[in-house]
């Protein structure tokens, strides 16, 4: 590469450029290093060379100190110009290896135009022969507004089943690390209780990621019932246990960027006393928490020198913290978490929604961050396979209003699968980097990004997912996922056919209160009429944008947009055409709520086939593990469904409603049995039956 810098300090980089890493590469350098040179090919087609000797390099990545005249913050980095006569130079400057790292992506993305997510969003990467930085000013970073910033890559079964080899390989992980790297975060938890096996933790830690923990896995520590099978995990009768499992996690992460979590939650992620139903009051299960969380602490304390420590408060952690009945250690962070659908409040449990404030209160000293979610999976109404349905503008209030209550020294973001969830990611990016954000400058900067065509109708598609969503209760956040129309749509189908329509569902009093079963079926087929009559106007948008495009944009606005549109379109429809074929079976109209349950399977598997839409080139298979929201087993459900309808009036031979319905007049009384002994087959009988009751009507 050749730099020549003219009178208005314009930087001209072509050519062949040369790069000069420090003396001693560490390993989230040489990571990141390996990213500028795939980035350079990428954009000037040219690898660049390494070269040992500075005079030699146009770019320099070197440790400094406060004599270079930057800023010694830890993580923080430099870009210095130096020219002598023809020979110029660019300095990255940093005092620890995140703070290169962070130098060596900034100048990724500033000067050859790699964003953040380039990999998850498909970016189409300009190809240049000559680049033109203007300015050569010096740089300096600020400091992040969250000092502890990073991932929960949790409920990942796209992660899992995307390749064949389990648990996840490098391959997979890489693009999740170097995304994290590329948005300025500094932790993570890689995974939910993955194989220790896996290459998951030792990769995080190998790019510079601080590890932290699982609130249901405290110190990292194996869980209890894994290691010891069949005994009873109660701290109570076998503290010696829990401690040997505690003890070997500590040894084993001693020596690495550990923020420690401190916790006792239940064995599968529950209450501890749901195992142990002697603690029976607020009390005794605060008394115990506390108790394991300061030996614990000590633990720790023996054995790493300077540990930070983490409680994560939540769910019924944080309701009997903030009832006064658990004991903390002065120092360590106390997370605070939303409810999963982004408000600082405490979570559902069951039908249990308390919407207790999940903030420090003023006088709560010490130190606070918090726990937040974009995505989420809790068998109810959130969002897995789509966007976050609340708006940009709601997650920054509530995220600023965090940061007022004196959050920021922590933000661990559930970050699902990353791909379905970029733009939400970007936007937290903003907000623990820089502490606020303009939500309109941000969405024309991020579409700018990562679409050329179009731009504002991509934009207006973004800000109006939200107003499309199904509002399901009362509050800003009551908002239905994907998981919306699964989840109940299966508990509906399973009490239906073992019989139980006398008595509601106790499992959706959540969403519709104390009414009976046919009542709750009503108040579903609502929620559905509802969300199919927005959601079809913002799919229809969407498609009418899509005939305006071409090539990579048309396939992300489909991947992105039209996908989770249409995830909610075909689910809201096939909710509602559910709930019609139970009224009708009520009524013992068996033919019409047979059509009605095959037309709710087509809807659910119209979604499934937008799922294999975006599966195309490296996203082969992205979403064959779907196993929580789950449409594969829907579409399952309905179908057993529609057979059991079947059977109510057309058993045995499979042929009366043929008979009844669409066979013509002439036929029905002189035909012979031998010349009709092929039954349709229930998609064949279903749309015929179909078109006959659309006549009749």
């Amino acid at each position: 590469m050749h730099l020549h810098v003219n009178s208005k300090a314009t930087l001209r980089l072509e050519g062949i450029i040369s790069l000069c890493p420090p003396d001693h590469l560490a390993t989230p350098v040489r990571h990141a290093m390996n990213m500028l040179t795939r980035d350079i090919l990428h954009v000037l087609g040219t690898e660049p060379r390494v070269v040992k000797d500075q005079a030699n390099a146009e770019i320099v990545i070197r440790y400094g100190s406060a004599s270079d005249g930057c800023a010694v913050h830890p993580e923080a980095f430099a870009l210095r110009y130096t020219h002598d006569g023809e020979k110029s130079q660019l300095h990255i400057v940093a005092h620890d290896d995140l703070g290169l790292v962070y130098g060596i992506l900034h100048v990724s993305e500033t000067v050859l135009g790699i964003h953040p997510f380039w990999y998850w969003m498909d970016q189409p990467i300009q190809q240049r022969s000559v680049i033109d930085v203007h300015g050569c000013e010096p740089y300096d970073s600020p400091v992040a507004k969250v000092k502890f910033r990073g991932w929960f890559v949790n409920d990942e079964v796209c992660l899992i089943g995307w390749k064949e080899a389990y648990p996840p390989s490098r391959e997979v992980w890489l693009p999740v690390f170097e995304a994290l790297l590329r948005c300025g975060g500094n932790m993570v938890i890689p995974g939910t209780d993955l194989p220790k096996t896996g290459i998951h933790l030792e990769l995080a830690a190998e790019m510079g990621l601080w590890l932290t923990h699982h609130h249901a896995e405290p110190l990292g520590a194996e869980m209890f019932l894994r290691a010891y099978t069949g005994r009873s995990a109660s701290y109570k009768e076998a503290p010696e246990l829990f401690e040997k499992l505690w003890l070997e996690a500590i040894e084993k992460q001693k020596d690495q960027n550990i923020l420690w979590v401190l916790s006792f939650r239940g064995q599968g992620d529950k209450p501890f006393w749901e195992n142990d139903p002697s603690f029976d009051t607020p009390t005794k299960r605060g008394e115990m928490i506390s108790r394991v969380i300061y030996r614990q602490y000590e633990m720790i304390k023996e054995a790493v020198e300077n540990p930070v420590y983490c409680v994560a408060l939540y769910g019924e952690i944080a309701e009997l913290y903030k009832g006064g009945y658990i004991d903390l250690p002065r120092d360590v962070i106390k997370i605070w978490a939303d409810n999963g659908y982004g408000k600082m409040v405490s979570r559902r449990h069951g039908n249990l929604n308390l919407r207790m404030p999940a903030l420090p209160d003023a006088e709560d000293g010490g130190r606070h961050g918090i726990y937040y979610h974009v995505t989420f999976h809790d068998l109810q109404a959130s969002n897995h396979l789509t966007m976050f349905q609340g708006s940009a503008a709601f997650v920054k209030e509530e995220v600023e209003s965090a940061f007022e209550a004196g959050c920021s020294d922590y933000l661990l973001l559930n970050c699902g699968n990353i791909r379905q969830h970029v733009y939400m990611l970007d936007i937290i990016r903003e907000l623990w980097l820089r502490g606020t954000m303009d939500t309109g400058t941000h969405l024309h900067t991020f579409v700018g990004h990562y679409y050329r065509n179009h731009q504002e109708e991509i934009s207006d598609l973004y800000r109006t997912y939200t107003e499309a969503s199904i509002a399901y209760g009362p509050h800003a956040d009551d908002l239905a996922g994907d998981e919306f129309y699964h989840h109940p749509a299966r508990r509906l189908i399973g009490h239906w056919l073992q019989g139980r329509t006398s008595e509601a569902d106790r499992g959706l009093l959540w969403a519709t209160g104390e009414v009976s079963f046919a009542e709750q079926m009503q108040w579903f087929e609502q929620r559905g009429e509802e969300g199919h009559a927005s959601w079809s106007k913002w799919v229809q948008k969407c498609e009418e944008l899509l005939g305006k495009l071409d090539g990579d944009d048309k396939q992300r606005v489909l991947d992105h947009l039209w996908l989770p549109g249409v995830i909610h379109q075909t689910g809201s429809e096939g909710l509602l055409w559910l709930c019609r074929s139970y009224a009708a079976a009520r009524s013992k109209e068996y033919a019409q709520a047979f059509v009605f349950a095959s037309r709710s399977m087509w809807c659910y598997d119209r979604g499934l086939q937008a799922l294999r839409l975006a599966e195309h080139g490296k996203w082969a298979d992205f979403y064959r593990a779907d196993w929580l929201t789950n449409i594969a087993s829907t579409v399952n459900n309905v179908d057993t469904l529609r057979r059991f309808l079947r059977m109510q009036g057309d058993s045995p031979d499979f042929f009366h409603w043929y008979k009844e319905y669409l066979m013509p007049e002439t036929e029905k009384y002189i035909y012979l049995e031998n010349t009709h002994r092929n039954p349709l087959s229930d998609d064949e009988l279903a749309n015929q039956l179909q078109h006959y009751f659309q006549k009749q009507k």
